[in-house]
């Protein structure tokens, strides 16, 4: 069978016990560099893949700190501290002499079968089939997802003078389709558009400067999802002095949370030398 792009772009060839090297992949590019989830689940999956990783994911933080040049970079994934039911790592992600790129956190975990309760559910809407997929522009890695808004999409035609709601409520399908796993969940965290976009409606030069995504799904509940669509809830409260938080969640079609995320994103005017 041949590779799923998502996949090829996550191909790390190890050159140490704790370090490997990748390559940049066009099929996800983004404005400046990678799509930042892509980036994200390469960091990850170094921690995950490691022999001495322990424990289900359930918290990773990646803070990206300049943008990749198209070519080779390097990882390197430690394990920071091992306890009884949880496992602490640090990642970094570096590209020639520049020093860091990315850093992260991971922390896996044994989930003890437990009391649970459940305090959200998802929104009402319509099937994935149902919608129309929506225009991206071809910018590489929008290619890579079949986006379906049931709401919140991006008023590209609107006043400008009028503030856009920034909820979104949307369908998300790897194209070409991609059995779920906490990579794949890990990318899909950060494939929601900027919530500058739709509060201003139109182009800004932003990006996501942090992201922390915590998972809620087991293996077992992903491997269930198969290669359906995954339904996507995003959001903000504020807008301040160029930056914004984004609050994201990510559900099954059947209704099971599986991960939520909080961004900081970095933004500037059109025609700001900031």
């Amino acid at each position: 069978m041949t590779e799923h792009p998502f996949d090829a772009a996550l191909a790390l060839d190890p050159i140490a016990d704790d370090a490997w090297h990748g390559r940049t992949s066009d099929a996800y590019w983004n404005m400046v560099g990678p799509f930042g989830g892509v980036v994200a689940a390469a960091l990850f999956r170094a921690a995950q893949d490691h022999p001495l990783r322990r424990g289900d994911p359930v918290a990773l933080t990646v803070n990206f700190c300049a943008a990749l040049a198209k070519g080779a970079f390097a990882v390197v994934a430690r394990p920071a501290r091992t306890n009884r039911s949880t496992q602490h790592w640090t990642m970094e992600m570096s590209q020639g002499d520049g020093g860091a790129v990315a850093t992260a956190t991971a922390l896996f975990g044994t989930r003890p079968d437990s009391f649970a309760h459940r305090l959200i559910s998802p929104p009402a809407v319509p099937a994935f089939d149902m919608m129309p997929r929506t225009p991206t522009g071809g910018l590489g890695w929008t290619d890579r997802y079949d986006f379906r808004f049931v709401e919140g999409a991006i008023d590209w035609q609107g006043d400008k003078a009028a503030p856009g709601a920034t909820r979104s409520v949307l369908w998300i399908r790897n194209d070409p389709p991609r059995s779920l796993d906490a990579v794949g969940l890990v990318a899909l965290c950060d494939s929601f558009f900027g919530r500058i976009l739709h509060l201003r409606k139109q182009m800004v030069p932003f990006g996501t400067v942090s992201m922390t995504a915590f998972f809620h799904a087991t293996p077992a509940d992903l491997a269930a999802v198969g290669d359906a669509a995954v339904l996507g809830v995003a959001d903000s409260r504020v807008f301040d002095r160029g930056f914004h938080d984004q609050t994201a969640e990510l559900w099954s079609a059947d209704g099971r949370l599986l991960a939520t995320s909080h961004q900081i994103v970095y933004y500037r005017d059109p025609g700001s030398d900031r």
